[in-house]
């Protein structure tokens, strides 16, 4: 052990960020891309400077991947900002406020409300078929609603 980590070459840490980067093509999130990069770069260091000792490789690879870490993380955290549409996934959130027709009489507490083109399954007071209800929120798939008074 002690013989290979007095030769390693470049070309060792060549292979390590290869490894590595092939490694992030199977989904690793992007963490392994920058600790490849740093091993390639403690390669390319390794070629340029060949008498750098094996421990100052390991505290320059150690460096340069907990930097390169960071610079990713932090660049992923700028990179998160609020939306302009904060209710783009939850399409029942949209309709809230809005009036509808009831298409199938709400008994019981269920029944389907018109909109636009489609159905959906409501939930609120019994509404003969043709009333006018306004949405008040939405559980899952249902639609919460109240008479429009």
């Amino acid at each position: 052990m002690w013989a290979f980590l007095q030769h390693l070459s470049f070309w060792d840490w060549l292979a390590l960020g290869t490894v590595l980067l092939i490694l992030e093509v199977f989904g690793a999130g992007g963490y392994l891309l920058w600790i490849g990069m740093a091993a390639a770069a403690v390669g390319v260091l390794t070629f340029l400077i060949p008498n750098l000792s094996w421990a100052v490789q390991f505290l320059l690879f150690g460096l340069l991947s907990i930097t390169t870490a960071l610079y990713w993380w932090r660049r992923q955290r700028s990179a998160v900002r609020d939306s302009d549409q904060p209710n783009l996934n939850l399409r029942g959130q949209e309709l809230v406020g809005k009036v509808f027709v009831v298409h199938q009489a709400i008994i019981n507490g269920r029944g389907k409300i018109k909109v636009a083109d489609g159905v959906w399954m409501a939930k609120g007071p019994d509404s003969p078929a043709g009333a006018r209800v306004r949405v008040v929120g939405q559980e899952g798939v249902i639609i919460v609603v109240e008479h429009a008074d």
